[in-house]
C-alpha cells in the first residue's frame, strides 16, 4: 500500500514538471490575440498574470510596441512607476515620435506625481539651517536658519521662507552680525511638458544679497530627457548676473543632471559645471552625489564669499526621506578646496538639515 502511495506522488511530480517545461517551453503564435488577452487580464484586475504573460510576449517580439506600452502600463498600475518608465523608453530610443509610448510614459510621470501628493498634505511648515565654514585666511562661519510654510496647488507649489544669517566673527577684529532674508519660491507647471522656478529674496543686511531673483525654465522631452535654462540676478553694492543651463536624464531609477553656471563680469565670463547622479528609492526618497568643479558661484546664501575665489573643486551629499506622510527630512554635507588667491588655497565645509511638517488632512 506504500509503495502504491509512492508511485503515485512519483508519478504526480513527473507529470507535474513534464506540464510545467511545456508550459515554459511555450511560444506565442498569435501575438494580437495575446496582447488582447493581456490586455484584457490587465483591465479585469489581474496584474500579476498579465505581467508573467506580457514579459513573455515582449521577450519573443521585441520589436511589438504595443505590447511594450501595455508592459510599461501595467508595471505602473502596480506602483512600479520608473520600472514601468523604463520598459518605455527602450521604445522611445528606437522609436522616439511613438505617439502611444509618449502619452504612456507622461501618463506614468503624472501617476506617480499624484501618488506623492496624496500621501501628503497640501499645506506645510518647514525649518532648515545650514552652515558654512573655512579657516583661511581667517576663521569664518556662516549660519542661516529658516522658517517658513509651503503649500501646493493644482498647477505648482509655492513656498515662503524667512532666513535669518549669522556670521562670525565678521572681521578679524572678531565681532558678529546678523541679518533677515525674506524669500518666496514657486514652482508652476506650464504645460503637461513645461514647468518653471521663479524665486525672489529681499534682505537690509549686507551678508544676503539686497535683491535676489531667479528664474528657470524646463523641457521635457521623450524617453526621460529634460533640459533647462535661466537666469540668476544678485544685487549687493552692485548688479551680478549669473546664467545656467542642464541637461537631465531619468533612467529606471536614477536621475541624472549636467549643469553648468556662467558668472556674466566685466573682464568676461567665468564658469563652473556640477554633475548629479540621484538614486531614488521608491517614489520619494533618494540619495544624491553632487561633483562640482570652477569659479562661477551656484549656492544663493553666501555669494559673496564665493565671488572671491579664484577656482574650486568640491563634493556633496544629500539624503531625503519621507518618513510618513506629514513628516520628510533632508539632510546634507559638502566639502570644497578652494583657490582664494594667487598663492592660498582653502578647505571648506558645509552641512544643512531640512525638516517639512505637513499640516492637514491627507487629500
Amino acid at each position: 500500500m506504500r509503495k502504491t502511495v509512492y508511485r503515485s506522488l512519483i508519478l504526480a511530480v513527473f507529470f507535474a514538471m513534464i506540464a510545467g517545461l511545456s508550459l515554459v517551453a511555450q511560444t506565442v503564435d498569435d501575438p494580437e490575440s495575446e496582447y488582447a488577452r493581456i490586455r484584457s487580464l490587465a483591465f479585469s484586475g489581474n496584474y500579476a498574470e498579465a505581467e508573467t504573460a506580457a514579459r513573455v510576449l515582449v521577450k519573443e517580439y521585441p520589436g511589438y510596441g504595443d505590447a511594450r506600452v501595455l508592459l510599461g502600463r501595467i508595471l505602473a498600475w502596480q506602483g512600479h512607476y520608473n520600472e514601468g518608465a523604463a520598459v518605455i523608453d527602450t521604445l522611445l530610443a528606437a522609436e522616439p515620435d511613438n505617439a502611444d509610448a509618449l502619452e504612456a510614459v507622461r501618463d506614468i510621470r503624472r501617476w506617480s506625481r499624484d501618488r506623492s501628493q496624496q500621501n501628503t498634505p497640501p499645506t506645510d511648515i518647514r525649518a532648515g539651517y545650514l552652515f558654512d565654514t573655512y579657516s583661511e585666511p581667517y576663521e569664518r562661519l556662516w549660519q542661516v536658519f529658516s522658517l517658513g510654510a509651503g503649500h501646493r496647488f493644482s498647477h505648482g507649489t509655492v513656498v515662503a521662507s524667512v532666513n535669518l544669517g549669522h556670521i562670525s566673527p565678521e572681521s578679524l577684529a572678531g565681532s558678529h552680525s546678523n541679518n533677515v532674508q525674506f524669500a518666496a519660491e514657486a514652482w508652476p507647471e506650464l504645460t503637461a511638458t513645461n514647468y518653471a522656478y521663479v524665486a525672489y529674496a529681499y534682505s537690509p543686511g549686507k551678508w544676503f544679497p539686497r535683491h535676489r531673483a531667479a528664474l528657470e525654465l524646463w523641457q521635457s522631452f521623450p524617453a526621460g530627457w529634460a533640459l533647462s535654462a535661466g537666469a540668476n540676478y544678485y544685487y549687493f553694492d552692485r548688479s551680478i548676473y549669473l546664467g545656467t543651463v542642464s541637461l537631465e536624464k531619468y533612467l529606471s531609477n536614477y536621475w541624472l543632471s549636467a549643469r553648468a553656471y556662467f558668472h556674466f563680469k566685466d573682464i568676461g565670463v567665468t564658469t563652473s559645471f556640477y554633475l548629479n547622479a540621484r538614486r531614488y528609492f521608491g517614489t520619494t526618497d533618494y540619495l544624491q552625489l553632487t561633483l562640482g568643479t570652477g569659479t562661477a558661484p551656484d549656492e544663493p546664501y553666501d555669494i559673496i564669499a564665493d565671488l572671491e575665489r579664484q577656482k574650486a573643486t568640491s563634493v556633496r551629499v544629500t539624503y531625503f526621506n519621507q518618513i510618513n506622510s506629514n513628516w520628510s527630512v533632508r539632510v546634507g554635507a559638502g566639502y570644497s578646496r578652494e583657490k582664494y588667491s594667487d598663492t592660498g588655497s582653502r578647505n571648506r565645509f558645509e552641512g544643512n538639515i531640512g525638516i517639512i511638517r505637513g499640516i492637514g488632512s491627507v487629500k
